[in-house]
């Protein structure tokens, strides 16, 4: 869905560049974010995907860069190998919520709701301040919501109290997909 938030938090991303800028010696590497994010935006996935894949060759470690190219991957429909890649990241950096909120991101693009909340779950246990990962869990959480009204109704169609239920959940979900929402 497209009301779910997904990035670092600037202390992930602060640490991850400078992490980058020790390894790399060299600012120069700091920009490859920067750059690998403007290709995929411009519609040049092979490009963005290779400058990555670069940058990873020579930064094995950094988490960054392999957060950027799941973001990539993601938006270039190949979520089975992004989903690959953020589990990896959840492996070699439990400290990290970011990775979690965003399998959660593609969980519930899948429908798979439980998982998604299992996902964000996980990122809350690491950081219970992570404002993302809250918000998106109240996301699924509306959906879940709403598919357990909707079943309700299903099997109880006379049960007046459902329809209110309902529509005030599609409301939110209507302005949860608004930008900014």
């Amino acid at each position: 869905m497209t009301f779910f938030r997904t990035f670092f938090t600037p202390q992930a991303r602060a640490a991850g560049l400078a992490a980058a800028l020790l390894l790399a010696g060299s600012a120069a590497w700091a920009d490859e974010y920067a750059e690998v994010q403007r290709l995929q935006r411009a519609g040049q996935t092979s490009e963005a995907l290779a400058r990555a894949d670069k940058y990873i060759a020579a930064n094995p470690r950094d988490p960054q860069m392999r957060f950027v190219k799941a973001g990539v991957l993601t938006a270039a429909g190949q979520a089975t190998q992004a989903e690959e890649l953020l589990v990896q990241l959840t492996r070699d950096y439990p400290e990290l919520p970011e990775p979690w909120n965003n399998l959660a991101v593609l969980h519930a693009s899948r429908g798979q709701l439980d998982k998604a909340d299992e996902a964000l779950q996980a990122a809350l246990r690491i950081n219970p301040a992570y404002a993302t990962a809250l918000e998106n869990l109240g996301d699924v959480r509306v959906r879940q919501a709403s598919e357990a009204y909707q079943r309700a109704r299903q099997l109880d169609g006379a049960n007046a109290r459902l329809a209110p239920k309902i529509e005030a959940l599609r409301g939110a979900l209507a302005g949860a997909a608004k930008p900014g929402g």
